[in-house]
């Protein structure tokens, strides 16, 4: 049987988990020098009760495996709920869908949406799509991270974004831990589109301008976005603690709007009031919509 881009993605996740895992942790002998980090593949076949060409069979895409073997490779390969989630999407999508490059329209947001966030005078919001395609912002938004007005739409990721602008490097305290923390979100919200074209020319143009990307992308990390806490250096405000959630839109799942709070009564807060003021002079920025 021939691989397919579905299968490919399942043989490459399941090497990128297997080189992460040190021999003694699951309970066999060192067995001296290794050529490459991690389980070799006849090691995973032992511990997953399962033949080595079985599983050689696995990473080399040829083969859909059975929900047995799902549970037992995520047993071996210890991986997390969101891995397991990811691991689940990728062997069951594969039988059913067809092995062919598909285009995806960019997702775009509806006028209640675009209105919904405008009205969110005080809370920076922006709404992102599953390549994080950034599709609309309101004007804290586009004041706490950039006038996304100013961006063309075709260049308009979060992630491209975070790779590309200088500014975001100094903008986020943890670059890297945001960065990459995007690159495994990107990857778990195309779990079901393997072969879309817009997110492959992406990740190409980014894996040939940024070896850190190159490199993050590779990994084969995965993790929902939901929510989580994020230090900013603002540039005229200071330093921000802010929460974000992640709010899937109802009218179409692809969306999900970003949300940025901080606790009443903070600094961060008191911060917050004082871009909104900022915002609310047109001479520095827009709010605005890809629409």
């Amino acid at each position: 049987m021939n691989s397919d881009p579905h299968r490919t993605d399942l043989g490459e996740f399941l090497k990128a988990r297997r080189a992460e895992l040190d021999p003694a942790a699951v309970g066999l002998p060192d067995g001296g020098p290794r050529r490459v980090a991690g389980l070799r593949r006849e090691e995973v076949a032992v511990l997953a009760a399962i033949s080595t060409d079985y599983y050689a069979r696995l990473e080399q895409g040829r083969i859909q495996p059975s929900p047995s073997v799902l549970e037992s490779l995520a047993r071996v390969l210890r991986l997390d709920d969101d891995q397991r989630a990811y691991l689940c999407e990728l062997a069951d999508r594969s039988e059913y869908r067809p092995a062919v490059a598909r285009r995806r329209p960019r997702p775009k947001a509806q006028v209640q949406l675009q209105r919904m966030i405008d009205d969110m005078a005080h809370t920076p919001a922006f709404v992102i799509g599953p390549r994080t395609e950034v599709v609309a912002w309101n004007a804290m938004g586009a004041a706490l991270i950039t006038d996304f007005g100013m961006i063309p739409e075709k260049q308009r990721y979060y992630i491209r974004l975070l790779i590309t602008d200088p500014a975001m490097r100094e903008l986020y305290a943890d670059w890297e831990g945001v960065t990459r923390l995007a690159i495994a979100q990107m990857r778990m919200h195309n779990a079901n589109n393997p072969g879309d074209v817009q997110l492959a020319a992406l990740v190409g143009e980014l894996s040939v301008r940024d070896d850190q990307f190159r490199q993050w992308w590779a990994a084969h990390d995965v993790a929902v976005r939901d929510t989580g806490t994020k230090h900013l250096r603002h540039p005229v405000v200071g330093d921000l603690h802010l929460d974000w959630n992640a709010v899937t839109w109802a009218a179409d799942p692809d969306l999900q709007i970003i949300v940025w709070t901080a606790e009443a009564g903070t600094p961060t807060h008191d911060s917050l009031r004082m871009l909104a003021s900022w915002a609310a002079d047109p001479s520095h920025l827009r709010s605005g919509s890809s629409a």
